[in-house]
């Protein structure tokens, strides 16, 4: 039986929605179904006021600080966020074009950013979109407002791949025009210079916003089973192509792969942020599914 992100598309649904619209729709239904809560609610909570304590307060909320300059009791009350703002960010790079046996990385990314947004704004939370290659392409403010889930499908089926980006120099330049903290869901296969990379992404952390970082990679990249001689050619600049025998490289290319995929994960978790490696030979619902699952388990969302 089909997943949902492969079941054939009803031709009155796609009149409704759009395509992209409605795999994020079907994709995120069937995932759902097997989630009892929401993963993304309960961002923060903001400190109000203090008021001076009285019965029935509970103990954990007194202000011990103030009790020492005061000599008084006194509560702390905050304000909920129950509204998370959220920044998906795709990268649209050429490396991104790359498409083996699957879908191409952007394709599949760009399936998978359209279900997180569908999946928050289903949930009352502003989602905005950034795409960026060389430059920033799109970037549209987070919103939650009725119609804004197709204004960021169609932003996302209008973007195209091409370009070598400099992730980090964007990174670091949405952290500064980024004022208030929100979470930022970047979508890459992350082939930047690491200790670039890591630098933009403890600038964001240092602006006090959650970070995910989706590393959307190729069975291909994962795995390197090409055994004829072939010309591979950079997808981030096309003038550039090396003849190569792959046979000869298999092993240093694996190692030097696998051990940036590894620092990129153990820094990302060690600045307190998230990481997820995706396949795109695996489905969008299963991704989604068992990147949830997995933050679900971990309860509230961080705050800073």
């Amino acid at each position: 039986m089909p997943t949902p992100a492969e079941a054939p598309l009803d031709p009155s649904a796609l009149a409704r929605f759009g395509r992209l619209e409605l795999i994020a729709r079907l994709v995120v239904e069937g995932v759902m179904s097997g989630l009892h809560k929401s993963p993304f609610k309960g961002f923060s909570v903001e400190f109000a006021e203090h008021r001076q304590y009285g019965p029935g307060d509970e103990i954990r909320h007194i202000d011990w600080r103030a009790l020492g300059k005061t000599d008084r009791y006194y509560v702390k009350e905050y304000e909920e966020e129950t509204n998370l703002k959220a920044y998906l960010v795709v990268d649209t790079s050429g490396s991104m074009g790359y498409s083996g046996r699957t879908i191409s990385k952007f394709e599949y990314a760009r399936r998978l950013a359209a279900a997180l947004a569908y999946l928050m704004i289903s949930q009352r939370d502003a989602v905005g979109l950034v795409t960026l290659d060389t430059e920033f392409r799109s970037m549209i403010p987070p919103r939650s407002a009725p119609g804004h889930f197709s204004l960021l499908c169609q932003s996302l089926e209008q973007a195209v791949v091409g370009g070598e980006a400099p992730l980090s120099d964007l990174l670091h330049n949405l952290a500064g025009r980024i004022k208030r903290r929100g979470l930022v869901v970047i979508l890459s296969d992350g082939f930047d210079k690491l200790d670039a990379l890591i630098s933009s992404l403890r600038h964001l952390r240092h602006q006090h916003h959650e970070v995910l970082f989706l590393q959307v990679l190729a069975p291909e990249e994962e795995e390197f089973p090409f055994r004829r001689p072939a010309k591979f050619r950079n997808l981030e600049n096309t003038d550039k192509a090396l003849r190569v025998s792959p046979s000869a490289l298999r092993a240093a290319y694996l190692e030097k792969f696998e051990a940036h995929c590894r620092d990129l994960r153990e820094a990302v978790r060690g600045m307190d942020a998230d990481y997820h490696r995706v396949s795109t030979g695996e489905t969008i619902e299963r991704t989604l599914l068992d990147y949830l699952a997995t933050r679900s388990g971990r309860g509230r969302v961080r705050g800073t």
